[in-house]
């Protein structure tokens, strides 16, 4: 690896003048007073360039150059009083002075920072009273002639010194609004990101807690079965603790398969089963039925293909509400599911006929029904769960089809996402009972 070069002397004296600006202006205004100095011994020739030796600059010229020099030390400090100052000692100099003296140097630097420093329309409103007034001063009461050369050349380098602080300005302003653009663009990919991984870990906790909750209830139920018959009726203990080993294998591969999601790049690679969904609702009513759970399904579905998040969810919503049933319903109950395609809809309903524990739940609940109402609303759907009338408890859930995937098709050409309402204007479309 090759290592870091450090940086030239340019570079390392660039960044001490940026972090001491003063330092800075007052290099520049030693490098003024030089060039008015030098300038002032010249007289600028008609023919053939400016002649040397030939005007010596008197006293007051020579106190006037200082003392301009001397205010650009605060021209980032003070701009406006700045350009006030050597816009004075300018006009002095333009009217009681020697013209040729290059005193008007300073005011020209004084307006380059007021330009480069402010907006347009003060840059205009305060360049066009200073170029008129130095202009018409060296015209109008000055020694020279009005068409001297001189007085045209305060006019000159006054507009340039606004024009050239302007276009600085303007590129300053441009070049941060770049960056400040993309600066905002990355921020909005970190939250993109920050989203996609919450959102990904609220469905991995969903997926995690019907996988668990489902299959623990089970295995909860049929633990009990076979400790209360193992004395009296081994044969069916044993067929007991056959669910209870069935039922753990399930929930281990299904764990499996879930968590395979989390497996970084170089991991084995994650089981390639693929998501449950309704084609397997038999098999998953039959869990219960073994468990003990009388389940009567009734569907009206045509037997259409899916979009893989309703079948997913529409399996989910049976899981958790017959697991619901299970643990809460007592063990007379009995539940009811339907499953009826309904124009663009497909909805799904799960009933059930008991009574409830005899004693209520010490763990205050869980995050089975908030779950979903997650998966529904993810998908623009709505889901109802609450006790029914004349006892027992129902879960009713509508689950767009058609709609989802025109929604998709839509996001897809437009490049656009439609975000799912938040957790407190979802909860208002589910009654929830005693239940997780």
């Amino acid at each position: 690896m090759t290592p870091p070069q450090s940086p030239g002397p340019w570079t390392r004296a660039r960044t001490w003048l940026q972090a001491h600006p003063r330092a800075l202006d007052a290099a520049l205004a030693a490098a003024v007073l030089v060039c008015m100095i030098v300038g002032s011994f010249a007289d600028p020739g008609r023919h053939g360039g400016p002649k040397w030796g030939t005007h010596t600059p008197d006293a007051l010229s020579l106190t006037l150059m200082v003392l301009g020099a001397g205010t650009l030390v605060l021209r980032r400090a003070r701009p406006m009083i700045v350009l006030a100052a050597t816009g004075a000692l300018s006009l002095v100099e333009l009217v009681t002075g020697d013209p040729r003296t290059p005193v008007a140097m300073c005011a020209v630097v004084a307006l380059y920072t007021v330009a480069a420093r402010t907006d347009r329309s003060t840059t205009w409103r305060v360049a066009l009273p200073t170029m008129t007034v130095l202009t018409a001063a060296g015209m109008l009461a000055g020694p020279l002639p009005w068409y001297a050369q001189e007085n045209i050349a305060v006019f000159a380098w006054t507009g340039m010194a606004a024009a050239a602080g302007d276009a600085v300005r303007s590129r300053r302003d441009f070049v941060g609004a770049i960056r400040e653009r993309a600066e905002r663009a990355e921020r909005t990919r970190e939250e993109e990101a920050r989203r996609r991984v919450a959102e990904e870990r609220l469905r991995i906790a969903r997926d995690l807690h019907d996988v668990v909750a489902h299959h623990i209830a089970l295995v909860n139920v049929q633990a009990g079965v076979a400790a209360h018959v193992m004395d009296k009726r081994p044969d069916q203990a044993k067929e007991a603790l056959a669910h209870v080993r069935e039922a753990s294998r399930s929930a281990l591969n299904e764990l499996r398969a879930t968590v395979g999601l989390l497996r970084q790049t170089g991991d084995p690679e994650a089981p390639t089963e693929p998501a449950p969904g309704l084609h397997r609702l038999d098999e998953l009513v039959d869990t219960f039925r073994h468990a003990g759970l009388p389940v009567e399904v009734a569907r009206a579905d045509h037997g259409a293909p899916l979009p893989a998040a309703v079948d997913l969810a529409a399996y989910r919503i049976i899981q958790e509400a017959l697991t619901n049933v299970q643990k809460h319903a007592g063990r007379q109950a009995k539940a009811e599911v339907s499953v009826v395609r309904v124009g663009p809809d497909l909805e799904v309903t799960v009933l059930d006929d008991g009574r409830g524990q005899d004693a209520p739940p010490q763990d205050g609940g869980g995050h089975g029904l908030l779950g979903m109402r997650e998966r529904v609303t993810a998908l623009g759907g709505s889901c109802t769960a609450g006790p029914r009338y004349g006892g027992g408890f129902r879960v009713h859930a509508i689950l767009p089809v058609q709609n989802r995937a025109r929604q998709a098709t839509e996001e897809t050409q437009t490049g656009t996402r439609t975000e799912p309402r938040t957790q407190t204007q979802t909860q208002t479309q589910m009654q929830t009972g005693n239940r997780v």
